[in-house]
């Protein structure tokens, strides 16, 4: 590859129009094809993992109780297919986050059983065991939406069921006072809130188990992307409120998986 053509791929990824995948893709294409038109056709036939390559942690499953988890922002949509191939043939279900809608498409393309959620950002392939267990998503309103569903997803990945309770946020107290049937009872509570961060607090004052707590970054200006709830979240008086990060759906769905996990090993006798 001559300087020119090197330094115009360099400039794109500079820019943030390509991820550092599809530069190290661009570079390596143009000397396989040797410079031919044909170029960007040989990045899309060859698989990123026999360029790039990656590795997986097979046996994450029995150290930490469920299968590694793909990040799937900043990587290609090729990297993910090799990804998600490789954990099918180690017989592990598949769980893909932050998946935008182009890559989700091709995702759904190639893994027909596959499910993608749109507003979750989540792509999935089957699940765990399933875990019997009552755990409920309930969000301060519909623009925490995203940030449950990515939770919800991760869940179902892991084995459990969810019910999800919407709107119920502190500015219509009665809204929550008229769910608490739905919401009390339960293994574990993940609630989901944007703007002053209140409603775990709230939340936690009527039930008895673990209460996690998920900021988001949806307010005006002064809630600063996320912190102004997390540090309310943070300051909880609730002692049964953990927080989790800001928009961190994955983590709050992922945690209330492991609680379901160890209840059920002990009610069957293990450790």
């Amino acid at each position: 590859m001559n300087r020119d053509k090197f330094q115009s791929i360099a400039k794109q990824f500079r820019a943030g129009r390509i991820t550092i995948n599809q530069f190290a893709d661009q570079v390596l294409a143009r000397e396989d094809a040797g410079d031919s038109a044909d170029a960007e056709t040989a990045v899309q036939a060859k698989p990123d993992s026999a360029r790039v390559g990656f590795d997986l942690d097979f046996a994450r499953q029995v150290r930490c109780g469920f299968p590694e988890v793909v990040w799937g922002d900043h990587k290609s949509p090729s990297t993910l297919v090799s990804i998600a191939r490789a954990l099918m043939d180690a017989g592990q279900p598949v769980l893909v986050t932050r998946v935008e809608d182009a890559t989700g498409r091709i995702l759904s393309s190639h893994f027909p059983d596959g499910s993608y959620n749109a507003l979750a950002r989540t792509f999935r392939i089957g699940q765990n065991a399933d875990m019997p267990g009552s755990v409920a998503i309930v969000t301060a309103g519909t623009g925490d939406l995203a940030v449950a569903e990515e939770a919800a997803e991760t869940l179902r990945w892991c084995g459990g069921a969810v019910e999800l309770i919407v709107d119920v946020g502190v500015a219509g107290p009665h809204r929550l006072v008229e769910k608490l049937d739905r919401i009390q009872g339960r293994d574990c509570l993940i609630v989901v809130a944007g703007c002053e961060g209140a409603l775990p607090s709230v939340v936690a004052g009527h039930v008895d188990c673990p209460v996690i707590a998920v900021p988001t970054s949806v307010g005006y200006g002064a809630s600063l992307g996320g912190v102004a709830a997390l540090l309310s979240m943070l300051n909880s008086c609730a002692a049964n409120v953990a927080v989790v990060n800001i928009d961190a759906g994955f983590k709050a769905g992922y945690l209330a998986g492991l609680i379901l996990r160890k209840l059920n090993q002990k009610g069957r006798g293990g450790a």
